[in-house]
């Protein structure tokens, strides 16, 4: 009598990791598109310097640095920014190519 209730209750333990699972990979594959629009990329690393106040280098895993303009929305994350950069925390940027090879920052956390 017990080994139905057993299976039945491990089942329905593993039913709701499995859908919680899809749902925290559905939230984090739709989240930044519908944060940011469909034209946002993103880039991922350690941000190695910030100059002018108004531009940050960020380092990727794959070892490439690349240079953001920001925005007046990442004007405000300026301290935020600069928390990360002394921390060498891995930070998000989310950004839209621009003219002459500039990347421009949207968000940055």
């Amino acid at each position: 009598m017990r080994a139905p209730r057993v299976t039945a209750a491990i089942f329905v333990l593993l039913l709701i990791g499995i859908v919680s699972l899809g749902a925290i990979g559905l939230v984090d594959w739709i989240g930044p598109v519908e944060a940011h629009g469909n034209t946002v990329e993103h880039a991922r690393g350690t941000i190695l310097q910030q100059s002018n106040g108004t531009s940050f280098t960020l380092l990727t895993k794959s070892g490439k640095q690349l240079t953001f303009q920001c925005t007046s929305n990442c004007d405000v994350q300026l301290q935020h920014i600069k928390r990360h950069q002394t921390e060498h925390a891995f930070t998000d940027v989310y950004y839209v190519p621009g003219s002459n090879h500039t990347l421009i920052a949207v968000d940055v956390d």
